[in-house]
C-alpha cells in the first residue's frame, strides 16, 4: 500500500460520522484514481438504493437527475466480488442510455463494498482518462476495506448514540406518566417524543376499539388528523404484533399487498411496537416514514419495543395512581362528614338545649327583652345546623354539585381500576361530541336539558354497566355512549354500555343490579335491554328515557 493510499485509509477509519464518512470514501477514490466523477449507493436488503453519495456532479446536475440511479442496467452488472472495468460504459449491452440531465461519461470502474462478507453498497468511477487498470482496481479495493471498517463503526458509534436518545425519552416518558400526567396528554406526548428519537414521519398510537377492532387514537407528524380515528382490522399487522407481544419491521407499506388499512398506503418503511404489560397488550406503537426513505434498522426496533412496554407500564401506573387519587378524595370527605356531624351539630345541638333554657328561665322571670335576644341566636344555632347539615349532605353526595359531564367522566376513570383498562366514553348533544374542555358551551347544555332527577339515573346506568362489565364480561374494551337529543317532550336521553367480552352467562339468574336498571326506565317512562348476540361475542346495555 503506498503512502498516499495508507494516509487516505487511515483518515477514513478516524471517521464516526456515517454521512462524512461515505462523502470522503467517494472523494478519496476519485482522487486516488483521477476519476471525473465518482459515487456511492448505499443499498438495503432488497438491493434498492437507500443512500447516494456523488463526486463531481453539481448541485443544478443533481437538482435536475432527481432520484439515485435503482441499481439496474450496467450498475446491476457490477459483480458481487471482484470488479466491472469498461472503457466504453455506452458499448456494455445493459446500457440503456443516460436520464435526461445526465452527464456523458464514457470509462467506467464498479465495484461492490463489502462489510463482513454481505454487500452493502457499490461504488461507481468514471471517465478517467486512458481507462482504469488493475492499479486502480487495486486502489479502490484497499480503500474499500478501509471503508467498511469505517463504516461499521460509524454504525456501532450511531447506535450507541442512538441507544442513549432512546435512553433519555424513556426516562422522561416514564418521569411524566409517574407525576400524574392526564392520559391523553402523556400518549400525545409520546407519540411525539418517539416520532422523533425514531426519525420518523409519523407516529400513531392504536388502542382497542369496540369488538375486535383496534383504532388510531393518537397521532403525531405527516397526515396526523386524517390518521386519528382510523381503524386497524382484526387480520391486521397490529393485531399481529399484540397477539405476538413482539414488535417487526416492514419495507414499506406502499407496496404492501394485501393492504388492510388503504389510509397507510402513502408510507414506506414502517415498524410496529407493541405496549406490554405482563403478557397483555395495551396497545401498538407505530412508526412511519415516507416512501423512498431508509427502512427502520433493527436496533431501532428493540429499542422501541423496550420504551413501548416502559409506556405501557407507566400508564397502568398512571391509571392506578389516578384511581387511588380519586379513592382518597372521596374518602377524605365522608371523614369531614363525619367530623361535622358527630362533632360539629352535636356540639351546636348542645349549645341551643343550653340557650333554651336560659331562654325559658328569663321569660319565668320576666325578662323578656334577654329571652328575644337568645331567640334569635337560637335561630342562628338551628340555622348553622341546617348549613352543616347541607354541607355533610353535599359532601356524602358530591355529585349534587358537579355537572353531568363530570360525574359520568369520575364513573369512567373511576371504572378504569376495576376493567384493567380505561374505558371509552363518548357524551353527544344532538350529534356534537362533547368536548374535553370544561368552558365546552354543550356541558352547560347537557345539565340544561337532562333534569337532576334524571341525571342520577344516567349515572347509576353508566355505573352498573361498567360493573358489569368489569365483573363478568371479561372484556379488553369497553364503549359508553351517553346521547342527548331534543329538549322537553319531544327529547331524550341513551345511554349505551357496549362491551367485547364473553356476553351474558344465560345460566346466570341473579341480575338485580340489571333489573334495578329496568326499573330505573320505567319509572320515567323510558326501556332498557341488554343484548348478547351470543355467548363470546360481547354484550349491548341499552338505555332510555324521554327528557320530560
Amino acid at each position: 500500500m503506498n503512502e498516499r493510499l495508507l494516509g487516505v485509509a487511515l483518515e477514513l477509519t478516524s471517521q464516526l460520522d456515517l454521512p462524512d464518512v461515505l462523502k470522503d470514501f467517494v472523494d478519496a477514490a476519485a482522487e486516488l484514481t483521477g476519476a471525473r466523477y465518482a459515487a456511492l449507493g448505499v443499498l438495503d436488503h432488497l438491493g434498492r438504493t437507500v443512500v447516494f453519495v456523488h463526486h463531481g456532479v453539481s448541485a443544478e446536475t443533481e437538482r435536475i437527475l432527481g432520484h439515485p440511479p435503482r441499481g439496474t442496467g450496467v450498475l446491476g452488472e457490477i459483480p458481487p466480488e471482484g470488479a466491472l472495468v469498461l472503457d466504453d460504459v455506452t458499448a456494455h449491452p445493459s446500457f440503456g442510455g443516460w436520464p435526461e440531465g445526465h452527464p456523458p461519461m464514457g470509462t467506467f470502474l464498479g465495484m461492490p463494498l463489502r462489510i463482513n462478507e454481505q454487500v452493502f453498497g457499490r461504488i461507481y468511477l468514471a471517465d478517467k482518462e486512458g481507462g482504469f487498470g488493475e492499479a486502480d482496481v487495486t486502489e479502490v479495493g484497499l480503500l474499500a476495506k478501509a471503508a467498511g471498517v469505517a463504516i461499521a463503526n460509524s454504525r456501532i458509534y450511531g447506535e450507541s448514540r442512538a441507544r442513549e436518545r432512546w435512553l433519555a425519552v424513556s426516562q422522561r416518558i416514564t418521569t411524566m406518566l409517574l407525576e400524574g400526567t392526564d392520559e391523553e396528554e402523556a400518549l400525545q406526548m409520546i407519540a411525539h417524543e418517539v416520532r422523533e428519537v425514531a426519525d420518523a414521519d409519523t407516529c400513531l398510537i392504536v388502542l382497542p376499539s369496540i369488538g375486535e377492532t383496534w383504532a388510531c387514537e393518537i397521532a403525531d407528524g405527516e397526515l396526523a388528523p386524517a390518521l386519528i380515528g382510523v381503524e386497524f382490522p382484526p387480520a391486521g399487522r397490529a393485531l399481529t404484533v399484540l397477539r405476538e407481544g413482539v414488535g417487526v419491521i416492514v419495507d414499506s407499506l406502499a407496496q404492501a399487498n394485501p393492504m388492510r388499512v388503504p389510509q397507510l398506503r402513502p408510507f414506506g418503511p414502517a415498524m410496529y411496537a407493541p405496549m406490554m404489560v405482563r403478557g397483555t397488550g395495551l396497545g401498538v406503537i407505530l412508526l412511519l416514514r415516507k416512501e423512498g426513505r431508509p427502512e427502520f434498522e433493527s436496533s431501532d426496533l428493540t429499542m422501541a419495543e423496550g420504551l413501548a412496554k416502559q409506556a405501557a407500564l407507566g400508564l397502568e401506573l398512571a391509571a392506578a395512581r389516578h384511581a387511588e387519587d380519586v379513592a382518597a378524595l372521596l374518602a377524605e370527605r365522608q371523614r369531614i362528614g363525619r367530623d361535622l356531624h358527630d362533632l360539629a351539630i352535636q356540639q351546636l345541638f348542645a349549645t341551643g338545649m343550653q340557650l333554651h333554657g336560659a331562654r325559658s328561665r328569663l321569660l319565668e322571670e320576666g325578662h323578656a327583652d334577654l329571652a328575644s335576644i337568645l331567640e334569635r341566636s337560637l335561630t342562628s344555632v338551628d340555622e348553622s345546623v341546617r348549613q352543616i347539615r347541607a354541607i355533610v349532605h353535599s359532601l356524602r353526595e358530591p355529585d349534587e354539585a358537579v355537572y353531568l359531564v363530570e360525574r359520568l367522566r369520575r364513573e369512567a376513570s373511576i371504572g378504569r381500576t376495576a376493567l384493567g383498562f380505561a374505558p371509552s366514553l363518548i357524551i353527544r348533544v344532538d350529534d356534537h361530541a362533547v368536548g374535553s374542555d370544561t368552558d365546552d358551551p354543550l356541558v352547560d347544555q347537557v345539565d340544561a336539558r337532562v333534569d337532576p332527577d334524571i341525571a342520577d339515573d344516567v349515572v347509576a346506568v353508566v355505573r352498573e354497566g361498567l360493573s358489569n362489565a368489569a365483573r363478568h364480561a371479561h372484556s379488553s374494551s369497553v364503549q359508553v355512549r351517553v346521547d342527548v337529543r331534543g329538549e322537553g317532550p319531544d327529547g331524550d336521553v341513551t345511554v349505551v354500555v357496549e362491551d367485547d367480552g364473553i356476553g351474558v352467562d344465560p345460566g346466570r339468574t341473579r341480575r338485580s343490579g340489571l333489573a334495578n336498571l329496568a326499573v330505573r326506565a320505567r319509572r320515567h317512562r323510558g326501556t332498557f335491554s341488554v343484548d348478547t348476540p351470543g355467548r363470546g361475542h360481547g354484550s349491548r346495555l341499552e338505555w332510555q328515557v324521554p327528557l320530560a
